[in-house]
């Protein structure tokens, strides 16, 4: 090849769809991926050799909360995109219809640092608050949210709805029902979250589609796909055999190690694996979507499965674009390099429940459009957040949530220094 491009990297394995490795150079120009293959004839202003590193796909993220400055749960993404590997990013429901126009202009419309998409919330006002969105019913209004999505097609991705206690009080599964009227109608997928009932968790499977993705997948809370006496609910299996998505969305309660190994044994590993990014979780045990990976990693999910599961998967559940998660020619240059480590690792679930993997991915470059992105400190959590360990009652709840031992002190996920939560997310 005579062409000279912008950018060649050489050196690096990337991992096939049957799971093997494949060293290949990748040369970039204008910000797209001009050349895959292991030729040597390919030349470039600036090559980098990644020898002994993967070179996977931009990950995707599809559970996250970053409409920041306007929500409760929003924080900023462009502090933990240089670390965390995602170029993809989408929100899951912070912005209603009466937001929407905002979350464009203020969020999805800066692509320099990846991607931004969002699940459109059934609930006009969306998360501004802590929860309690669709309580009033009224808020739930179809001809708003269908006139909102319709129109920004290009920006949401389908709906989201919160089935839990706080989130619909009385109103039960009223929320869901108008979102599938409409989403039907429309043809797009549901992303429904389950916490604290009621309503009951069968009541939620029964209702749901085929492409719908029930996010919380792992959770211990009492809407667990587990029940008390430790085996997986028929719904489950029946949803499944309906075609529901099981999404990870870790956060701040949506994961439990002893759920996971349970799923896992009966053959329901996560079709997605997305972060629940937000305030309560960015600073552990959560951390980002990286280490969500290594957390299947470290309960035998093949790497493979893991990489396509926050890649491929993801980009395909939510319709975007073939590009989106993959390595091909003409695609936006969103890679991100890991160096994938031996060792022991130790990773901690919601309920501080500790295991120990033997190997790890750490990211050790995130390019957007083939541009690198710039090491920043992570965020403090914001003023409400951090009272929350202030407030008696507020602080009941987040341990109820979470089922979590009573010595537990939401505080304390991040009492740690930054050097502290850079090794521990595994980019020390």
């Amino acid at each position: 090849m005579t062409d000279r491009h912008d950018l060649l990297i050489t050196g690096g394995s990337l991992l096939g769809a049957d799971g093997e490795l494949t060293d290949q150079n990748v040369a970039i120009r204008a910000g797209k991926i001009a050349y895959v293959g292991s030729s040597r004839d390919v030349s470039a202003v600036r090559s980098v050799d990644i020898s002994g590193q993967l070179l996977l796909p931009g990950l995707v993220d599809l559970h996250t909360h970053i409409f920041r400055g306007c929500t409760f749960w929003g924080v900023d993404h462009r502090r933990a995109a240089w670390r965390s590997g995602v170029t993809t990013w989408v929100d899951a429901g912070s912005a209603g219809a009466y937001s929407a126009a905002g979350f464009r202009e203020l969020v999805a419309a800066d692509r320099s640092f990846g991607s931004v998409y969002g699940w459109l919330n059934i609930s006009a006002i969306g998360l501004v608050g802590e929860s309690f969105e669709s309580q009033q019913i009224e808020n739930c209004d179809e001809a708003a949210a269908t006139e909102v999505l319709a129109a920004n097609r290009d920006l949401f991705v389908g709906f989201k709805v919160r089935i839990d206690h706080n989130a619909v009080g009385g109103n039960g599964l009223e929320p869901l029902r108008r979102a599938q009227s409409i989403a039907s109608e429309l043809g797009v997928p549901i992303m429904v979250h389950i916490g604290v009932g009621p309503p009951a968790i069968e009541a939620v499977l029964d209702l749901m589609r085929p492409g719908d993705l029930l996010t919380h997948c792992y959770t211990t809370v009492d809407m667990s796909l587990v029940d008390g006496s430790g085996r997986v609910r028929d719904a489950v299996l029946a949803a499944r055999e309906r075609g529901m998505l099981l999404d990870l969305g870790h956060g701040a309660g949506g994961f439990a190690f002893r759920t996971a190994e349970i799923m896992l044994a009966a053959g329901l590993a996560p079709d997605t694996i997305s972060s629940d990014l937000h305030q309560l979780s960015a600073h552990g045990p959560m951390v980002d979507l990286v280490t969500c990976m290594n957390k299947l990693l470290a309960l035998g999910l093949p790497l493979g499965e893991v990489v396509a599961a926050a890649t491929s998967s993801p980009a395909r559940a939510a319709g975007l674009s073939e590009s989106a998660g993959s390595i091909r020619v003409g695609a936006d240059a969103d890679l991100a390099v890991a160096s994938l480590e031996d060792g022991e690792f130790e990773y901690s679930d919601v309920l501080l429940d500790k295991r120990v993997g033997t190997q790890r991915l750490r990211v050790t470059d995130t390019l957007v459009r083939g541009r690198s992105l710039e090491p920043a400190l992570p965020e403090l959590p914001a003023p409400w957040i951090a009272a929350i360990k202030e407030d008696t009652d507020a602080h009941a709840r987040l341990r109820a949530a979470v089922r979590v031992d009573p010595v537990f002190d939401p505080g304390a996920s991040w009492r740690f220094g930054v050097p502290d939560l850079l090794d521990w997310s595994g980019h020390g």
